[in-house]
């Protein structure tokens, strides 16, 4: 049974219980995946997944249910359940459904025909020798990988929506292992795109050229001292702390930005963007998991923290608009909020202007730890770091092995400067996070 019948037959279900306010969310993804270990292919998986949501409001209350299966028996079975299930509720979280007929961003993109299967295989076979050759150093460890997706999504609701989305997405993930005899590093690089247009060897050069640059290196001195962070770098930053501009999190007492719209949070500096429209975002979506539309707004604007992000329920809790930051993980799960592409806006310093208002302090370009030692709730951060020494505003002497520390809360007050290198890494979802280089004042760095 197609998701259209199957459709029909979950209305017809529903109109016969006499409930009048219901949503069905489809959602599927069709994925391959080749991937290349030493000189030949080591996995290939093919995979099909997703299913279907209904939710119905009844007696104030909402109830969901989920299924993979697509049948008139499951259509009565998937109904009955979702209404039990909200029968059983006591919360008295406020509940609706999104009205139709609204206006949505028309997404001005060309989609491009995924591969087949021979030509992913081929193309990962030849980046991984490229990976090989791209320098003496490079050693056995190596991998390539090559990835294809399509997918579809459908919201239907009894107040007039009916919305659809379909997405295709390609692309390659190499990592290099390089040696110098002594110790071994190694660095993960991926490019999305139409096959037949990707530069697989300038993306394996890179990939190398990062690996070696993390080889050798002193340990940084301890100190109290400005900070640069690449764009990489603080983009990690900021995905770590990303759930503090959750409404759902402050209003959960997760984040301490929950009485803080319409004031100051951070320097002047600071412009914090979330769009859905990013040019380089590849999954551009002109509704959220609820079907509220989908717009560009400043969560932050030259430091004063405009909104946080919201979805209905948040929304309504607070007493404001949804931003159209409703999320779902998958097609069962609970209704959440979550940002599309979150990035700081670039200035119009140079990163060589920037580092030159450094006399003595530490570059950083690599972040690891970002899970176990960072904190979103209290903002407190003390992450492994590597990078170079800044001498009378120049990089200088390779680093690593030493901690920087701070509060995230604090770090967005102490921005002094801006870089006009924004960067944002590629993401394999709707969601990712840019940054330029910034300059931070006063970061604690652990080192020798």
């Amino acid at each position: 049974m197609t998701y259209q019948e199957f459709k029909a037959e979950i209305i017809r279900a529903a109109e016969a219980m006499g409930i009048c306010d219901y949503e069905i969310y489809y959602q599927t993804e069709e994925s391959t995946s080749v991937s290349a270990f030493h000189h030949e292919l080591n996995q290939f998986t093919s995979s099909v997944e997703g299913g279907l949501c209904f939710r119905c409001i009844v007696n104030g209350k909402m109830g969901y249910a989920s299924t993979e299966a697509m049948s008139s028996e499951q259509a009565q079975r998937l109904v009955r359940t979702a209404y039990d299930n909200a029968l059983a509720l006591e919360a008295d979280d406020p509940v609706c459904l999104v009205s139709g007929g609204q206006s949505y961003e028309v997404i001005d993109r060309q989609p491009y025909a995924l591969p087949e299967t021979d030509a992913l295989i081929r193309k990962v076979l030849e980046t991984q020798e490229q990976l090989y050759a791209a320098d003496p150093t490079v050693v056995d460890g190596c991998s390539a990988q090559g990835i294809s997706a399509r997918m579809e999504l459908g919201i239907y609701n009894s107040k007039g929506l009916d919305l659809s989305y379909s997405n295709n997405m390609a692309g390659v993930i190499v990592g290099a292992v390089v040696s110098n005899g002594q110790e071994m590093e190694n660095d993960y690089q991926l490019k999305l795109g139409a096959l037949e247009t990707l530069d697989t060897q300038a993306l394996t050069q890179k990939a190398a050229k990062t690996a070696i640059a993390k080889l050798g290196g002193e340990v940084a001195p301890t100190a109290v001292c400005p900070v640069v962070f690449d764009p990489e770098a603080m983009s990690d930053l900021l995905s770590t702390f990303s759930s503090v501009f959750s409404s759902e999190a402050a209003q959960k007492g997760l984040s301490k930005l929950g009485d803080k719209e319409g004031t100051v949070i951070a320097s002047e500096a600071v412009t914090l963007v979330d769009d859905p429209f990013h040019k380089d975002n590849p999954m551009p979506i002109p509704f959220d998991a609820e079907g509220s539309p989908t717009h560009c707004k400043k969560l932050i604007e030259k430091g004063e923290l405009k909104t946080l992000l919201y979805n209905l329920k948040t929304a309504a809790l607070a007493g404001k608009k949804t931003t159209g930051n409703a999320s779902k993980g998958n097609y069962n799960s609970a209704i959440a909020v979550r940002p599309f592409t979150m990035y700081l806006e670039p200035g119009t310093l140079t990163e060589e202007e920037l580092i030159s208002k450094v006399q003595k302090g530490v570059y950083i370009n690599s972040l690891g730890g970002l899970h176990a030692g960072a904190n979103p709730v209290t903002g407190d951060f003390s992450l492994q770091s590597a990078g170079y020494l800044i001498e009378d505003g120049k990089k200088t002497t390779h680093v690593k092995s030493f901690t920087v520390a701070g509060n995230f809360y604090e770090l967005l007050k102490k921005i002094t400067a801006v870089a006009n290198n924004f960067d944002l890494p590629m993401a394999t979802s709707s969601t990712a996070f840019g940054s330029p280089s910034v300059l931070v004042e006063d970061l604690s760095v652990a080192g020798k």
